[in-house]
């Protein structure tokens, strides 16, 4: 009998990591365990810029928008020999038990679950949480920060935050997650890590037992 590979984690990957660190990282775990779902980056901001001059229906952008995370999802699975597309959750255990990394297609699988309102305040980051409370897995939201911050980085007086609360982070106007997932985190009881996908060595330290190297900025949300 061959090895049987669970999922253990579901590795959101931003749309700002698009191309070159989000193809990277996805080779990069190969045999991990991980299910990976890409965020719909450049693409979906367009989609927000033509809204604001347009005000399209909150429908048409909910939808559209998850239609760009599945454009960079297989553009990313071109690249990866060693992934392959999952558009179901059962494909996604089949593909990861082939011993290949799933890339997960989630449009017709929102479709047919449709567990979220229309709203921007819903992206790839609360996609992938309820993605990962499914499959009883562990979230990672990688990013092109080192993760959570009192404030956008790059303004004066902005703090790193290495562990908060979902609680308290409802509070927070912006930060490099979405508005849902806070309040997902809670209604689940889970944790997730927000890490730095330029670093792949970052990502495999924090799902990897056998890596114990720490020593870098991550930030930990708690759920429960």
């Amino acid at each position: 009998m061959g090895v049987i590979f669970i999922i253990k984690q579901v590795v959101k990957i931003g749309g700002s990591l698009f191309p070159n660190y989000a193809i990277e990282l996805v080779k990069q775990l190969e045999n991990t365990g991980s299910v990976i779902i890409l965020g719909g980056g450049e693409f979906a901001n367009l989609i927000r810029k033509y809204d604001e001059e347009m005000d399209f229906s909150e429908q048409a952008n909910h939808w559209t928008a998850i239609d760009c995370m599945d454009i960079i999802a297989k553009l990313v699975n071109d690249k990866v020999e060693s992934a392959k597309l999952a558009y179901t959750i059962n494909e996604v255990n089949e593909i990861s038990d082939e011993g290949f990394t799933p890339i997960f297609i989630v449009s017709q699988f929102l479709r047919e679950e449709d567990p979220f309102e229309c709203s921007w305040d819903v992206t790839s980051d609360s996609i992938a949480a309820y993605v990962s409370h499914l499959l009883n897995a562990n979230l990672l939201i990688v990013t092109n920060v080192n993760g959570i911050y009192t404030q956008e980085p790059k303004e004066p007086g902005s703090t790193f935050i290495s562990k908060i609360d979902a609680t308290t982070l409802l509070t927070f106007q912006e930060s490099s997650i979405d508005v849902m997932l806070p309040s997902l985190l809670l209604e689940f009881g889970s944790d997730c890590y927000v890490v730095n996908g330029k670093c792949p060595e970052r990502v495999l330290s924090l799902i990897d037992d056998t890596i114990n190297d720490y020593n870098f900025d991550y930030t930990q949300i708690i759920g429960e």
